[in-house]
């Protein structure tokens, strides 16, 4: 029998299986919400000591615990699965994001959709236009991070590289600022940062979630890296919800 949503429309991930990589923090959670409510099968990888967020999808996920970047944990996750979304954290000073990367690349299926979240500090090309602000306070803030062994930004950067030149099938969706909050839609998004539709600099994480979701069986995101911001702020009310 074929599965179909309340609002009578079917599901469009019965029948395939997703591969969430950070499954456990604020977002991965939210993005194994929305997976299972478009049907897929889900598995999810985190921390060891993360697995116990997770504990309220109980009997509806399989877990792989081990660290993110772990090319054994990731090759055993993502086999079979029809798409992979990765939450790319820069934790550390030891190559963790691009790690990340090069495995979920490395080790995906070919043909699979493979989905990956960022800050708009990745830039795609040189369209993307960044205020001096917001350059200094980038600068300053990743040397200070890297300095404490904390923060990398320079690898999340490199990870996006490796994205960038792969011939998979990727999409990198890169997050304004996120704040919690009940859904408010689907993000609107655009190609470049600096658009004005994106000057609002806030998305709700729940809907920062879904937009990687939909992703998935969106074929005109496929090598796009859309930078998104929430459909209620002023800037998306004020310029539309067009890419740009």
């Amino acid at each position: 029998m074929e599965s179909i949503g309340v609002d009578g429309a079917r599901k469009p991930g019965v029948g395939k299986k997703l591969c969430i990589v950070g499954a456990s923090g604020k977002l991965g959670r939210y993005l194994v919400q929305h997976a299972l409510n478009q049907g897929y099968e889900v598995v999810g990888v985190c921390r060891e000591q993360s697995v116990h967020k997770l504990a309220g999808f109980a009997g509806r996920i399989t877990v792989f615990p081990g660290a993110t970047d772990d090319r054994a944990v990731i090759a055993r996750a993502v086999d079979e699965c029809d798409a992979v979304l990765t939450v790319l954290v820069p934790w550390g000073v030891d190559h963790y994001a691009s790690g990340t990367a090069q495995a979920v690349l490395d080790h995906a299926r070919p043909g699979a959709r493979l989905v990956f979240s960022c800050g708009w500090h990745i830039a795609r090309d040189e369209k993307d236009v960044y205020p001096r602000k917001f350059k200094i306070y980038a600068a300053v803030f990743g040397r200070l991070a890297k300095l404490a062994r904390v923060v990398d930004v320079d690898d999340q950067v490199e990870a996006c590289r490796r994205i960038f030149a792969s011939d998979t099938d990727w999409t990198v969706v890169r997050g304004s600022d996120l704040e919690e909050g009940d859904s408010q839609g689907l993000p609107v998004w655009s190609r470049h940062v600096g658009d004005p539709v994106l000057a609002s600099n806030l998305t709700r994480r729940v809907d920062y979630a879904r937009f990687m979701v939909e992703a998935v069986e969106n074929d005109a995101l496929v090598r796009e890296a859309p930078a998104i911001v929430g459909r209620l702020t002023p800037s998306a009310l004020a310029h539309g919800d067009r890419p740009a």
